[in-house]
Order: C-alpha cells, then sequence, then structure tokens
C-alpha cells in the first residue's frame, strides 16, 4: 500500500475512537520517521487547563503504532502497544504539538521507538519510549 492510500486507510480506521477525537493526523511517513500533530483543546486539556499527560501519551502511543505497521506486512502481523513510558517536560495551554518517532529497534516480534513531542517554537513537552510487540494475525 502506498503512503497516500495508507493515511486514507488510517483515517477512516481512526473514525470514532480517540485519535479521531483528539484531531490526531499524520504529517510524515517513511519506514524509520512518523510525525503527527494533535491540536491542545478542550478535547486534550486536564481540569487545570493544560495539556493532559494521557493525551500526550495517546499521541506518542500512535505514532509509534503507526511508524511499527508501516514496517510490517499488514496482512499477516499487526502492531500492539506493550509498553509506554513518558517525561513531561513542559505544560502547554493551546496550539499544536508535533510527534516525531523515530526507530531504537526495529525487531521480528518487537520494535523500540523514541518520541519526542515538541510545540510550535520546538520546545519539548513531553518525550517517550514505546515498545510496540508484532503479533501474528489469525
Amino acid at each position: 500500500m502506498d503512503k497516500e492510500a495508507f493515511i486514507a486507510f488510517m483515517k477512516e480506521r481512526s473514525r470514532n475512537t480517540a485519535i479521531h477525537a483528539l484531531g490526531i493526523e499524520i504529517v510524515e511517513l517513511r519506514l524509520d520517521r512518523v510525525v503527527m500533530t494533535m491540536p491542545v483543546g478542550p478535547s486534550s486539556r486536564q481540569p487545570a487547563g493544560i495539556l493532559h499527560g494521557g493525551a500526550s501519551v495517546l499521541l506518542a502511543e500512535t505514532a509509534a503504532s503507526i511508524a511499527s505497521e508501516i514496517n510490517i506486512d499488514p496482512d499477516n502481523y499487526a502492531a500492539v502497544g506493550l509498553e509506554i513510558n513518558a517525561n513531561h517536560l513542559k505544560s502547554k495551554r493551546d496550539g499544536i504539538v508535533t510527534a516525531v518517532a523515530t526507530p531504537l529497534h526495529k525487531g521480528r516480534k518487537t520494535m523500540v521507538w523514541d518520541i519526542k513531542i515538541s510545540d510550535e517554537n520546538q520546545q519539548f513537552i513531553c518525550i517517550s519510549r514505546c515498545t510496540v510487540a508484532i503479533i501474528e494475525k489469525r
């Protein structure tokens, strides 16, 4: 599947999910780099009015999962989150955050991705590492 077809497929598959609800979009899709954006607004804020850490983690895991998906045979395998950690470095009240996922390890059964989330001024908001399991479809 080519890049445009994959993006269209993911948009359709993401309908009525947290990805859609938070406005997450694919900006760049390469085997060793996936870039996604998410607006900071009412859907992604915590009661204190700042970006919810869980929304950042959801963005990070989405980027890692999609990065894994484009590196496997989607007819026979699926990519599923196995472990994720995140350090929330700076708060954000509005605007757009951008996640950049790059591989630390791409194996047959697991992949590990480094995800850096930054704001419009290239200030780090969150850094994360996500391990993704590659499982056989049945």
